[in-house]
C-alpha cells in the first residue's frame, strides 16, 4: 500500500481518511482566502470571496461535528491536491499585472478549489450513506450545497462581469 493508504483497510477507514483530507483542505483554504480577497478588485468578487471565507469557517465546524459523531479525533492529513491548487492560485495572482485579467484568473483558481471540495463532499456523502451514517451525510450535505452555490455564483460573476472586463 502507498504512503497515504497504509492504514486504510475498510470503507470506514477510507471515510475517516478522506474526512481528514477535506478538513485539511478547508483549513488551508481558510488561510489562503484573505490573500485572494486582497488581490481581487471587482467588488462582487471580493464580496463572494469574503462570503466563502465565512462559509469555510462554518465548514470546518461542521467537519468537527462529523468527527464528533464518529467518535474520532478531528485531525488533518496532508492533501497535496489542495496544496497544488492553492499554490497555483497564488502564483497566477502574483504574476498578472492587469487587474481585470487577475480577477478572471482568481475566479478560475477559486473554482478549482470549489470543484475539489465538491468532489470530496459528494464522495463523503455517498460513503456515509453506504455506511449507515445518515447523520454524517446530513451534516456534510450542508457543506456540499454551499460549495455548489459558491461555484454557481462565481460562474455568474465571471460570465456577467469579470470575463467581459478582462476581454
Amino acid at each position: 500500500m502507498g504512503l497515504f493508504s497504509k492504514d486504510i483497510r475498510t470503507l470506514d477507514d477510507l471515510f475517516v481518511h478522506t474526512l481528514r483530507d477535506v478538513y485539511y483542505a478547508e483549513r488551508q483554504i481558510e488561510k489562503a482566502l484573505p490573500k485572494m480577497i486582497d488581490n481581487a478588485t471587482d467588488p462582487q468578487l471580493r464580496a463572494r470571496f469574503e462570503k466563502h471565507l465565512d462559509q469555510t469557517k462554518g465548514h470546518i465546524k461542521r467537519l468537527e461535528q462529523v468527527f464528533e459523531l464518529l467518535g474520532v479525533k478531528a485531525k488533518t492529513v496532508n492533501c497535496p491536491a489542495i496544496n497544488g491548487i492553492l499554490e497555483e492560485a497564488d502564483e497566477v495572482s502574483s504574476d498578472i499585472d492587469d487587474k481585470e485579467v487577475r480577477d478572471a484568473a482568481l475566479i478560475a483558481s477559486e473554482q478549482a478549489v470549489e470543484h475539489y471540495e465538491i468532489t470530496r463532499y459528494g464522495t463523503l456523502i455517498a460513503w456515509a450513506k453506504q455506511l449507515g451514517r445518515s447523520d454524517c451525510a446530513n451534516v456534510l450535505t450542508n457543506n456540499l450545497k454551499e460549495e455548489q452555490a459558491t461555484d454557481r455564483k462565481l460562474t455568474e460573476i465571471a460570465e456577467n462581469r469579470v470575463n467581459l472586463q478582462a476581454a
